[in-house]
């Protein structure tokens, strides 16, 4: 079953035809989502229904695939173990100096009181020729614990990602988000200890969430500071969780995009430093995509020993919206791959630069299996 997908999407390739494959985390489901016709559907205000992908900056309108046909199958995890033999064999001089350049840069704006935090990005470009499908199964089997796509426009690219990091799901007007920072290298039976610049980041970017949707929401309540691992990186987070008003969905996604994790502080300025000095358009790199709007069924009797009132059921709206991060843009013959790391005035370039390293290894591992 799970290769009438694979097949589909391939024929969607061969025929131009828009698509997403997906897999949640930790699950063992594969679903597909196909458009019937080759048209660019926008989002305008997030009441729409679709699958989303949008790019950082939400002045670009994020694109909607239709919901033509969805189709499901179950999907086992083979679990590839793969590993990088030489970590800096995709370390380029000439990159390296210019984006330690671009952290200095940075600092000293932050030691000039304009920015606490700005997230610096690189794009690493690859000429190579591979079968998105191929290595889309490749990165299903690489990481299970994180949320896998596959995603296809004519007019637009073909984009793949394996990212740990969940901007908001949503239930009705219930909806839960996380602030997510740090980054270590998981090693075996090993809890990361981390550091007090690490510590302060992670909050830095809950404070923010808190302060930026207290307006907008009816409650708001955050979990304490837990580690967790996806792919082979540690990561510090908090979960949030609230209550919107009616229709005011979009006005909660714009609030939360983009986070801290993904810009900075002052959001402003962080982005106009962005823009202005990383030298390159990030596009849907640290974007969000993902289901919005979908329908699911909630049974309005939870008392299972009274099935008189079971048959009622109400039909809510659910999102289930993700980070785009440890994400590749393959084209016909360059892989370009983004990886990207919080400055703040604790940063050291070196260590900086060699996290954006670490973090690029997500896709080259996948690669070193195509």
């Amino acid at each position: 079953m799970v290769q009438e997908l694979f097949d589909r999407a391939s024929a969607s390739l061969n025929n131009e035809l828009p698509f997403v494959l997906y897999r949640k985390p930790n699950e063992t489901i594969l679903n597909g989502v196909f458009q019937k016709d080759n048209q660019v559907y926008s989002v305008v205000d997030f009441s729409e229904t679709g699958f989303v992908f949008a790019p950082f900056d939400l002045d670009s309108h994020p694109i909607l695939l239709k919901t033509d046909d969805i189709l499901k199958a179950p999907i086992e995890h083979n679990d590839i173990s793969s590993s990088i033999k030489d970590e800096n064999a995709f370390s380029n001089e000439m990159e390296k100096a210019y984006y330690i350049k671009l952290i200095a840069k940075a600092l000293k704006v932050i030691n000039d009181g304009e920015l606490d935090k700005v997230v610096l990005s690189r794009k690493i470009e690859i000429k190579d020729k591979v079968s998105p499908v191929n290595l889309f199964r490749n990165l299903l089997d690489t990481y299970s614990k994180v949320f896998c796509y596959l995603w296809y426009h004519p007019k637009v690219g073909t984009w793949t990602g394996a990212t740990p990091e969940i901007l908001v799901k949503s239930r009705g007007t219930q909806f839960t988000t996380m602030s997510l920072a740090g980054t270590q290298s998981s090693k075996e039976f090993s809890k990361p200890k981390w550091t007090t610049k690490e510590l302060n980041e992670q909050q830095v970017v809950t404070n923010y969430i808190l302060e930026t949707l207290k307006n907008q929401v009816v409650s708001l309540k955050a979990s304490g500071v837990v580690s967790v691992e996806a792919g082979q990186l540690w990561h510090l987070r908090t979960e949030i969780k609230g209550v919107f008003k009616p229709g005011k969905f979009g006005e909660v996604l714009r609030a939360l995009h983009p986070t801290p994790a993904v810009c900075g502080t002052p959001l402003s300025n962080a982005k106009r430093f962005i823009v202005e000095n990383e030298n390159y358009d990030r596009s849907f790199y640290t974007g969000f995509l993902g289901e919005l709007n979908f329908s699911t069924e909630l049974a309005r009797n939870k008392n299972r020993r009274n099935q008189e009132n079971s048959a009622y059921r109400s039909v809510v709206k659910k999102s289930e919206l993700f980070v785009n991060l440890r994400c590749m843009q393959i084209c016909k013959t360059v892989i370009s791959i983004y990886v990207g790391g919080g400055i703040t005035s604790d940063s050291i370039p070196e260590s900086e630069w060699n996290e954006t390293v670490l973090k690029s290894n997500t896709m080259f591992r996948v690669l070193n299996h195509k």
